[in-house]
């Protein structure tokens, strides 16, 4: 049995968590912690929950012993700081956050600086092992000796392996790559926002970090890491949608000989064999962000633009869970020695 701890459990992250680790036949979820409602049962905040976790929620200096592991579902710059003193103590993390995405501290201040966060790195001697929690790409990175991973952001999520077949065998030029993304005001997490009151949503889309999104960073580095193309560069807008969860990403990419579509969806199809959780589907199949909520799929519609030669894929995740959640347990899994899909099997609901 695996003993986890939960760092920032009352935000959707950590409730994400709490909904998956409750039902996962081997997970205890042993402590819960946030800043706030402290000595409340989470399920007082969360009534879902009820009967299912009703762990009180702690203060980081009420935490009872070491847990196995300990997921960091916390704003940026605050795993760096937790991170040295969990380790030490013989603990595995798995950061939600932007803090170790990156290996190098040059990398991470590329990513801090389109946030406008300070871009020193306060542990930058643990960036050289965090291993870049997208599974599907890196599991083979991914062991019993691991010891920090940085979950992916959600936004690389869907772009990243929407695209990565298509990267690794050089059917589409890099720099022609455009990542026009939709999502759910979740997005955006739990804390208060006047952007995201329901006057300001509601029949409301817009675009918005158009001078650089910090998610283009992990997009670049692991498109760049497949295709041995280290000048690659893309064009990626964000835009958010009336929607509680989900993310369509509509991913372009100009071909760099003749593209044939049942060839490419023959290539996806192999490409992912062996991952549980991608979907490919062509562009005729039925396809929507319904389709994947509240699961850890990400369905792929492949699809050929032939006037010009141009490979358009739509990648479908949920950003809490593919986005999120689900990724981290399913990094988890792999860090544990289960089953990939282990707590993670379903259908999800519809409508």
């Amino acid at each position: 049995m695996v003993h986890v701890k939960i760092i920032g459990a009352t935000g959707y992250g950590g409730v994400g968590l709490i909904e998956l680790l409750s039902r996962h036949p081997e997970v205890r979820i042993q402590s819960l912690v946030a800043t706030e409602n402290i000595g409340k049962p989470i399920s007082s905040l969360y009534p879902h929950l009820t009967n299912y976790c009703d762990l009180p929620i702690l203060s980081a200096d009420e935490v009872p012993d070491k847990a196995d592991i300990t997921f960091l579902s916390t704003p940026d710059r605050v795993g760096m700081q937790l991170a040295p003193g969990e380790l030490k103590a013989g603990v595995r993390i798995i950061d939600f956050s932007g803090d170790f995405r990156f290996n190098t501290q040059e990398a991470y201040a590329d990513y801090a600086g389109r946030i406008g966060l300070p871009t020193q790195h306060t542990a930058p001697q643990l960036l050289p092992e965090a291993i870049y929690g997208l599974t599907e790409i890196h599991r083979k990175s991914l062991s019993s000796k691991t010891r920090i991973v940085g979950n992916p952001g959600c936004f690389a999520v869907s772009c990243i392996l929407g695209l990565a077949p298509a990267m690794q065998q050089n059917l589409i030029m890099g720099n022609s790559i455009i990542c026009d993304c939709k999502t759910g005001v979740s997005g955006a997490g739990k804390k208060l926002n006047a952007a995201f009151h329901f006057s300001s949503r509601h029949e409301n889309m817009n675009a918005y970090r158009l001078s650089g999104h910090q998610h283009v960073c992990e997009i670049e580095r692991e498109l760049a890491y497949l295709s041995n193309q280290t000048d690659l560069q893309i064009t990626f807008t964000a835009q958010a949608v009336p929607l509680c969860r989900g993310i369509m990403s509509c991913l372009y990419g100009n071909g760099i000989q003749v593209l044939q579509e049942n060839e490419i969806l023959d290539l996806y199809r192999a490409y992912y064999a062996d991952a549980p959780f991608v979907r490919i589907l062509s562009s005729e199949d039925l396809a929507g962000t319904a389709y994947v909520r509240g699961t850890n799929h990400c369905n792929i519609v492949i699809s050929v633009d032939k006037r010009c030669n141009r490979l358009r894929i739509v990648s479908y995740i949920d950003n809490l869970m593919k986005g999120q959640a689900g990724s981290a347990v399913q990094n988890m899994n792999v860090l544990c020695g289960f089953p990939e899909s282990t707590g993670l099997a379903g259908t999800g609901m519809f409508p």
